[in-house]
Order: structure tokens, then C-alpha cells, then sequence
């Protein structure tokens, strides 16, 4: 899908000669498997190193033993280091100091007194080296004693303090000495259960990783799903076969095994699954594609298994694989080859043809590359059938938009309807961003409802981006300015163009300016002549910069960048070339991919084939761009007219485009249908979304 605008003036960014940093430099890691020291040794991982967890308990056992040891050593040591650094006195000694007063305080617990001199004495015990804190033994029964420290307490000032013999030492002690061995026992018995779980969650990683919805839970039914009616039409036969069987068993009917979802990202194929589900009321698992495949070999295959022999057990059900193509691609067809993929994918065709026909199990599928899937995958008896999810049309984006908007109060100028026509080539999952941004924003501005304008800045912020506070020089405003004002000219004067519906240069995204043209219905098939008209519009702002300001800017990178896809694939795919004639010289790639997506692949076609092909293109866009200047020259007052106005202003719509094409004298008759029409009051889109028509296939 084609969400570009359609014309971009882009701001580009010089790139140096350095590349990505080299991840395989000089210290990559020798070959695993060479030398000694390999995966071969017993007891040893890829590395040389014993295994994860064996290696992980060992190294904290270790660690705990040498913890506890330093916690005994330091207990030792320190044990007494209340009394260190102090003399030990007799205590005759310690008597005399007392009667003299000069003890400073004293502290007596049990038999032991500690404490400090007031002035230091030699310690006789230390080398007569000077000490002012003592400790000594004494009697605690001795009454002499403790009338003597009573009088000292208050002639002298002694701070006297006796303490209780069993001041928390005992629990202290069992603090010290009992606590860490518990602590230690405990962490042994966590790790050793530990160990235990990763050795089971071994024996564990092949079972199925799948999500079990079961049918008594609130779901989703077909009334939530809306502009797939193709589809939901298709699925209703399977939610018959889901909730009466019999009913087709009995004239002979299978039920079918399989179901395939192909479609656009955004389309709602998940969505379907679960309202299938939520219709016949029957358990519902959901895995993704990429979940079944691990590094081991085998893994994938033992998950295919278990989820199937789940299903089978829950039968009826409904088995749903997201994203199938990450394990269904086609064998064969890569350099590399990948064994697990293999494995898994042929468990996966082993398993859909294993089911029983009076099982109702039907397997539900989603990608958006049905193209690369195997083709055993896809034959009848395994996915019988493939319903395409393709992009809704405006009355079905109408529908979306009635159901995204249930719980959003609207004010009275919003209509769905003209919405959902401007909307042109979004998806579901577009539809519903866009009510979600609008919400946001009406309540950053602190409204009761969510108006028409909120949608038309959420809109422009989805596909351009948000505003930024860019400040261009006057040059470079000049240019740009130009530049758009020669896009929307061309579109306005050329014939099949989509309509012009809005020019800006305000600053979104990586744009500088925008011009933005809206279909005015849905296009499923495209003209020579409506291509040749994309091509000229996207070279309006060249030729613009080159008629108006005799230079030429990088602006252009993204015009450029989709004029030779375009023209490439007028070549190549669509026989639009007089000189290769009605031939196509490129494979067809995904029919979900938008314009520009041709595929490289092995070339069917020689060189001197290239050059024409080469030279085509080139035809093609100078001829073009040719029409182009031509048409600029002769309307230079009126682009002159709409480059100032762009100036003034920033932003201009249809009707002042209009308006400026009747003042410089354009006219009725150059002015190209789509214009005239989109200019009318009554058709003219509120919106202004880019030339967002579908996919170019």
C-alpha cells in the first residue's frame, strides 16, 4: 500500500564512508569445535567450561565457606573489642586511684570493672608504657568498694555504670556463631532446588508454548469484526462444522482440516480466528509461528506434537498459528539450510494429516507471504481452504469506524462517512489508530467530545508525522515553497491526477513540505496514462526549483525514488513499453507489498535485455519530466501566485488552490476533472490524506 504523499520536500542527511562497526574484528573467538578443550570432552559446554548450573552452585558454595570463615576469624579477634587497647592494674592499684580521684568513670559488670584514669599511669604489664583505660578484677560483694565509688560519684564526679551479667551476650553468641551456619544451610538447600528446576524445565522445552482461550471466557464474535464481509461469509461455514458435524458427516462431508488467512498486516486475520472461536464456543489455542523454532534441533517438532495432542484432547477446538510462514516456508530454496525449520515443518505436515475426519479440530492460519510458503503446506487435506483478508473498501472502513468509535463520544460535525472515504488504502488496525489519536488529542485540549478536527490533525500525524519546531532560513522556505506550489500545479493541470487537497510547508517527520492529492474513489485498476500523470506530479518540485530558481536541491530524493519505481515497473511488469512489447521481465512478488516492492531475484533476461529496460525507464521519466517544465514555464505567474501564498499562509487547501488558478487566468479547460470535481462543495474531502490509493500489483 502506497501511504506516501504525494509530493515530499525532504530533508536529507550527508553519510559518511563509515559503515556498521565490524562485529567479527581481531578478537572474534576461535572455531569451538578445533583444538583441545572442545565439546567432545565429558562434563564440558561448547566453551570448555563445566556446565552452567553445576559451575554456578559450586562457586557459591565456595564462597559461603570462605564467608564463614573470615565472619569466625573476625569474631575472634574482635571479641573483646570492647576492652582494647587497655592496661590491666591489680587492684590495689586501681583501689589507690579511686581513693585519690582519679578515675574518670568506671564500668563494672560481674567481677570486671573497665574504664578510664584522668591522668595516665605506667603499665606495669606494658612495658611501663603510659595507658589512661584500665580494666581490673574486683569483688562485687565488696561493700568497702561500692560505698568508695558512691563518694567518689559525687566529691569527685566519677561516672559510675554497672551493668547486668546478662546483658544480651548469650543471644549475641548465638547471633555470632549459630545464625550464619543457618543461613548457610538454608542457601545450599535453595540452590540445590534450583538445580532440580532447570534439570526438569530440560525435559520441559518441547512442550507446547501455546495459549489457551477456553469457550466459557467473553470473545470475540463476528459482530466485532467489520469490512471483511468476503471472508466472514467463508468462516461461517466453519463455525457450522464447529457446532453440528453431524450435520455434514451424515451426506458424506469432511470438515475441513485447515484454513489459511492471507492478507495485508492490519486486516484483521487474527481477529477472525478468535471471533471463529467465539462463534462456535469451542477452546481456542493460539501460537505464533516463531514460537515453535529454538536453536535445538528437535525442539519445534516436540512443540507440534504437544499442542497437537492438546487439541486433539479439547476437540472440538480451534488450533491458530500466527505468523505461519516463519516455519512453513518453501524447503529448498535458500543456500543455508536450517534443520530445526525442516523438522518442525514437516511434524507440522505430519500432524495435519494425522487428524482423525470425525475430530473436529480445524487449524487456523495467518501470513502475509503466502507466496513463500511449501507447497506441501498448501495442497487440499491439509489447507483446504484460503481466504483472502484484503484491504475494505470505503464502506467497510465506514464499518470499522463504527465500531472503533462505540466508546468515543463524537460531536456533531464528525461524519463517518466522509471519513471513511478519505481514508483510502488504511486497514483495520489504521482505522483504529486513528480514533485512538484523535481521543488522545481531544483530551489534551480538554473537550467534552472528539470533533472533525481532531481527526484531521491525527490524521495528518499518522501519515506525516507531528509538527516540528524547524526554523528554515528565507532561502531554504523559498525553496521549499516552490518546490510544493510546482507539485500541486502539476496535479491540478494534469489530466487522470488524483486531486490536490491540500499543500503545506510546515515542517512533519522528516518532510519540510507536503502535497497531498485523495483519490476520489478506490482504484483497483490503474491507466497507462493515470501512471504517467503520478510520475508527473512527483516531478513538479524538480522542475519547479529548476524553472523558478535556475538551481536544483536534494529535496527531490523521495519524489525521485518513486517515479523510477513506477517506471520501472511499467517496463518490467506491465508490458507498457513500445520497444518489449507485451512481456514481463520480473517475477511477481507478494500481491500485499506496495509500489516500488519489485523483487530481486535471478534475472531470465540478458544483458542487452537490461539496457533496454534501462533506457525505457529513462524514456519514460524524461519525457515526463519534459511535459512537466514545459507546463510550468507557460503557468509561471500562477506558480509565482502559489509560492507566495504558501509563504503567507503555510497551508492551503483545495478551494484557495482553485481560487488562485481562476485570479492568474488558468484556464477552465487545463484544469483536469478530478480538480473540478473534488472542488465542488459537496464532494470536497474534509480531510486531506495523501495519495494513499492501493498497491500498484
Amino acid at each position: 500500500m502506497n501511504m506516501k504523499p504525494s509530493g515530499v520536500y525532504q530533508a536529507n542527511q550527508v553519510r559518511g564512508p563509515g559503515g556498521p562497526p565490524n562485529t567479527d574484528g581481531p578478537n572474534r573467538p576461535s572455531d569451538p569445535f578445533s583444538g583441545q578443550g572442545g565439546p567432545n570432552r565429558p562434563g564440558m559446554n561448547p566453551n570448555g567450561q563445566p556446565p552452567r548450573g553445576r559451575w554456578f552452585i559450586w562457586r557459591w558454595f565456595l564462597l559461603l565457606v570462605v564467608g564463614l570463615i573470615l565472619w569466625q576469624v573476625a569474631s575472634f579477634f574482635f571479641a573483646g573489642s570492647g576492652t582494647a587497647g587497655a592496661c590491666t592494674v591489680d587492684y590495689s592499684t586501681f583501689y589507690q586511684q579511686l581513693n585519690a580521684g582519679q578515675v574518670k568513670d568506671v564500668t563494672i559488670q560481674g567481677d570486671q570493672a573497665t574504664g578510664d584514669f584522668k591522668t595516665s599511669i605506667k603499665c606495669a604489664s606494658d612495658n611501663n608504657n603510659p595507658y589512661t583505660k584500665f580494666q581490673t578484677t574486683i569483688n562485687p560483694n565488696d561493700q568497702t568498694l561500692l560505698d568508695t565509688l558512691n563518694t567518689q560519684v559525687i566529691e569527685n564526679g566519677l561516672v559510675y555504670t554497672q551493668k547486668s551479667t546478662s546483658d544480651g551476650s548469650f543471644w549475641f553468641s548465638i547471633l555470632i556463631n549459630v545464625v550464619p551456619w543457618l543461613l548457610f544451610i538454608g542457601l545450599i538447600i535453595l540452590l540445590i532446588r534450583r538445580a532440580g528446576q532447570g534439570q526438569q524445565s530440560v525435559f520441559n522445552f518441547g512442550k507446547s508454548r501455546a495459549k489457551l482461550i477456553m469457550e466459557d471466557r467473553p470473545s470475540t464474535t463476528f459482530a466485532d469484526v467489520a469490512g471483511v464481509d468476503e471472508a466472514k461469509y467463508e468462516l461461517q461455514e466453519v463455525v457450522e462444522f464447529l457446532k453440528t458435524p453431524t450435520k455434514f458427516q451424515r451426506l458424506g462431508g469432511k470438515i475441513p482440516r485447515g484454513v489459511l488467512l492471507v492478507g495485508p498486516p492490519g486486516t484483521g486475520k487474527t481477529l477472525l480466528a478468535r471471533a471463529v472461536a467465539g462463534e462456535a464456543g469451542v477452546p481456542f489455542f493460539s501460537m505464533s509461528g516463531s514460537e515453535f523454532v529454538e536453536v535445538l534441533v528437535g525442539v519445534g517438532a516436540s512443540r507440534v506434537r504437544d499442542l497437537f495432542d492438546q487439541a486433539k484432547k479439547s476437540a472440538p477446538c480451534i488450533v491458530f498459528i500466527d505468523e505461519i510462514d516463519a516455519v512453513g516456508r518453501q524447503r529448498g530454496t535458500s543456500l543455508t539450510t536450517n534443520d530445526e525449520r525442516e523438522q518442525t515443518l514437516n511434524q507440522l505436515l505430519v500432524e495435519m494429516d494425522g487428524f482423525d475426519t470425525h475430530q473436529a479440530v480445524v487449524v487456523l492460519a495467518a501470513t502475509n507471504r503466502p507466496d513463500g510458503l511449501d507447497q506441501a503446506l498448501l495442497r487440499p487435506g491439509r489447507f483446504d481452504r484460503r481466504v483472502t483478508v484484503d484491504r475494505p473498501d470505503w464502506k467497510g472502513r465506514r464499518a470499522i469506524l463504527e465500531i472503533h468509535t462505540r466508546g468515543v463520544p463524537l460531536a456533531s460535525d464528525v461524519d463517518l462517512t466522509q471519513l471513511a472515504r478519505t481514508t483510502t488504502g488504511m486497514v483495520g488496525a489504521d482505522l483504529a489508530n486513528l480514533v485512538n489519536e484523535a481521543a488522545l488529542l481531544a483530551a489534551r485540549r480538554n473537550l467534552d467530545r472528539v470533533n472533525m478536527a481532531c481527526f484531521d490533525e491525527a490524521l495528518d500525524k499518522i501519515q506525516l508525522g507531528a509538527e516540528r519546531p524547524l526554523v528554515l532560513s528565507e532561502d531554504d522556505l523559498r525553496v521549499v515553497a516552490y518546490h510544493e506550489g510546482g507539485h500541486a500545479l502539476v496535479g491540478l493541470l494534469t489530466p487522470h491526477a488524483d486531486p490536490v487537497t491540500k499543500v503545506t510547508i510546515v515542517p512533519r517527520g522528516q518532510a519540510l513540505g507536503v502535497t497531498q492529492s485523495t483519490p476520489l474513489d478506490d482504484r483497483y485498476n490503474y491507466s497507462k496514462e493515470y501512471l504517467m500523470a503520478r510520475i508527473m506530479m512527483a516531478l513538479g518540485g524538480r522542475a519547479a526549483e529548476e524553472v523558478a530558481l535556475g538551481s536544483i536541491t536534494t529535496g527531490a530524493e523521495n519524489d525521485l525514488q518513486q517515479v523510477t519505481g513506477i517506471a520501472r515497473q511499467m517496463v518490467m511488469r506491465w508490458g507498457m513499453s513500445e520497444k518489449l512489447g507485451n512481456v514481463s521481465y520480473s517475477d511477481r512478488g507478494s500481491p500485499f507489498s506496495g509500489i516500488g516492492n519489485v523483487e530481486l531475484g535471478n534475472r531470465e533476461y540478458s544483458e542487452e535485455t537490461a539496457k533496454i529496460i534501462d533506457e525505457e525507464v529513462h524514456a519514460f521519466v524524461q519525457s515526463a519530466y519534459q511535459q512537466v517544465r514545459a507546463l510550468l514555464i507557460r503557468y509561471r505567474d500562477t506558480l509565482d501566485r502559489i509560492a507566495q501564498e504558501l509563504r503567507k499562509h503555510e497551508v492551503i487547501d483545495n478551494k484557495q488552490l482553485m481560487a488562485i488558478l481562476a485570479e492568474t487566468g488558468v484556464e477552465m479547460d487545463m484544469i483536469s476533472d478530478g480538480a473540478l470535481e473534488a472542488s465542488d462543495g459537496d464532494k470536497m474531502p474534509r480531510l486531506a490524506s495523501p495519495n494513499t490509493t492501493a498497491p500498484l500489483v
